[in-house]
């Protein structure tokens, strides 16, 4: 029955990952409409509420300091950055650069003193790296300000993967991602504010990108994230970031007509291989090292 909630957690960091990967297309296509702040308010202050309904039972439990003020940061702070970065710089730079993450993740795990990472899993963050810089390329339309932002964002998501292993203890990972996302639509609604009040809908295009971005982007992704997170180590969790730029530029092929040459077929086996090694290797296996006691409650 363990390995059984062990699996179901990898499955969702894998659909999480996957959908995660819509985020850089959606919001070049949203960004249209409103600006990174307005993105961030609607994208968290639209999906949090879904959220709270579903954890309801468990909401008052995940209502704590640590957990809103990592919301606010890891959430609210990423996002912002993130559209900022996605707005200034190619498509191809943000995906490279958000593959950073797993690798990232490793180190702030190890400077914290948590990582159980071996030479193989580490062998597997750069493997996987070297396919995100295979995927994504150079691109045009980039700018050192965008690549910056994009870097400090992908810096808060990996602290926060790493905070987040703490904060899910004993907590409904449901309740405890719809309280974060209340903390970051507060955090992000007065820097909205201040570039006064949200334009009014544009095009039909943008207000579905608006929409799927809620949905497939914000509200499915985190809380499937959420939910493998709390049953694994933070260098698994963030091993599965790695499908994001797979996810993009294949999106990016499909919508967009972007090239896939056999440079970018190798980047994508090599991020597979990569999250494979990432998840299967150091410190021990992660389906045996799943998280135990109060969070094995929450996976039934």
């Amino acid at each position: 029955m363990a390995l059984s909630r062990n699996h179901r957690a990898l499955l969702a960091l894998t659909a999480g990952g996957v959908l995660f990967g819509l985020t850089v297309p959606l919001s070049k296509v949203a960004l249209a409409w409103l600006d990174p702040a307005w993105l961030t308010v609607a994208r968290f202050g639209l999906a949090a509420p879904v959220l709270a309904w579903v954890g309801r039972r468990r909401l008052r439990a995940a209502c704590a300091a640590p957990v809103l003020a990592w919301g606010g940061v890891g959430y609210g702070a990423m996002v912002l950055l993130q559209n900022a970065g996605v707005e200034r710089t190619s498509a191809g730079h943000a995906a490279l650069l958000f593959g950073a993450v797993p690798a990232l993740v490793a180190v702030v795990a190890a400077l914290a003193g948590r990582g159980t990472s071996g030479p193989l899993a580490w062998l597997g963050f750069g493997v996987a790296l070297g396919g995100v810089g295979l995927v994504a390329g150079s691109g045009g339309g980039t700018s050192a300000a965008g690549d910056g932002l994009m870097l400090l964002s992908a810096l808060c998501q990996a602290t926060f993967v790493v905070a987040q292993a703490r904060l899910l203890d004993g907590r409904d990972p449901i309740a405890v991602t719809a309280v974060q996302m209340l903390a970051a639509a507060a955090v992000a609604l007065p820097v909205a504010a201040m570039g006064g009040p949200p334009p009014a809908p544009g095009a039909p295009g943008t207000t579905a990108a608006v929409l799927a971005l809620v949905v497939a982007g914000t509200l499915l992704p985190f809380a499937f994230f959420a939910f493998g997170q709390a049953r694994v180590r933070p260098e698994v969790a963030g091993a599965f970031a790695n499908l994001e730029p797979l996810v993009g530029a294949g999106v990016a092929v499909l919508a967009f007509g972007d090239a896939f040459g056999p440079l970018q077929a190798l980047g994508a086996v090599a991020i597979l291989a990569g999250i494979a090694m990432g998840s299967s290797a150091g410190g021990g296996d992660p389906l045996r090292r799943a998280v135990r006691g109060r969070r094995a409650r929450t996976a039934s």
